[in-house]
């Protein structure tokens, strides 16, 4: 079986996608032949907003697709589901409805199994951080500098998308508050039991999948909104987060420079005030014994067809 997950043009690691091939392997050992070339018969599509018309272009040399929690989104949506595509569960209520599926299919993202896999690092000096801030891949990679130097200012550890699976999952498990533009690092932060707040500081964060996420586990997506760094490109695609989002920041782009990072440390500084998110745990521990009952039907599924093959 080979895995599939998005990877950026760029080369660039992202957290959430890079989830892939550090969790599916642990969690369906022997299961992967990712280096043999051939064995192109069957695609295990798991975390990401993938469900759309380009996966079939993606996935157009497989026999026979899995889907395992992933979500609808980006791109072009999906006419109709291939006959070859096998949707075992998507990542919310949104996704199992504009795909026309039950709503028994809408489980959560699995990145939320994460919590069967990680065990933090014992034996080091870490100081717990109270609070940290993790901004989405876009914005890690043209305004780092600046995203570091206002976290400093505002008392922040800054949590970058782009380090290693253990790196990112060690310093969410290391805050007692996250804020998330990351929407895998509010996942992360939700399993390993961090109270996390959403952040939105560009129209290119998709309002849908937090949406469709936070439905599957029943709690609000309530977004604290802050203007965008002068380090951001402009925005002459991608707006996804809806008109008036989309005119609050047109506005704030006529500020100087040092007055948007003004209003940046203090907002952030007032985020103190808010009281951050975190889902019920019965609603997290129902959700993960879903996701590992549909892994243990794909685990004798594939022992069957070993055995037969």
């Amino acid at each position: 079986m080979q895995l599939f997950y998005y990877r950026r043009r760029d080369r660039q690691p992202n957290f959430g996608d890079e989830l892939n091939p550090w969790l599916w392997p642990q969690l369906l050992p022997d299961t992967f032949n990712n280096d043999n070339e051939n064995d192109d018969e069957t695609y295990f599509v798991g975390i990401g907003t993938l469900l759309n018309q380009q996966l079939i272009a993606r996935t157009a040399d497989a026999k026979r697709v899995i889907v395992f929690s992933s979500g609808v989104g980006y791109e072009q949506p999906l006419t109709a589901i291939p006959e070859h595509w096998q949707i075992l569960c998507v990542r919310g209520p949104h996704s199992a409805r504009q795909l026309g599926l039950p709503s028994t299919r809408a489980i959560t993202d699995g990145g939320v199994l994460i919590r069967q896999c990680f065990h933090p690092p014992s034996g080091q000096d870490a100081v717990p951080a109270k609070r940290a801030f993790m901004p989405h891949i876009h914005h890690a990679n043209s305004a780092q500098a600046a995203w570091e130097s206002l976290c400093r200012q505002a008392n922040l550890r800054y949590i970058d998308p782009r380090w290693p699976v253990e790196k990112v999952l060690t310093a969410i498990h290391q805050t007692q508050v996250l804020y998330a533009e990351a929407m895998h690092g509010a996942i992360a932060a939700d399993a390993l039991r961090v109270p996390w707040i959403p952040i939105v500081t560009s129209p290119r964060i998709l309002r849908f999948k937090w949406q469709d996420w936070c439905g599957s586990i029943e709690v609000p997506y309530r977004p604290q909104v802050l203007p965008p760094l002068a380090d951001y490109p402009r925005y002459g695609r991608g707006v996804r987060s809806g008109q008036r989002a989309f005119s609050h920041w047109l506005q704030s782009r006529q500020l100087p420079t040092h007055q948007r990072q003004d209003i940046i440390l203090k907002r952030l500084q007032q985020l103190t005030e808010q009281t951050p998110v975190l889902s019920r745990i019965e609603i997290l521990e129902q959700r993960t014994e879903a996701l590992l009952q549909v892994l243990d039907h794909i685990k004798q599924e594939n022992d069957r067809v070993s055995q037969i093959s």
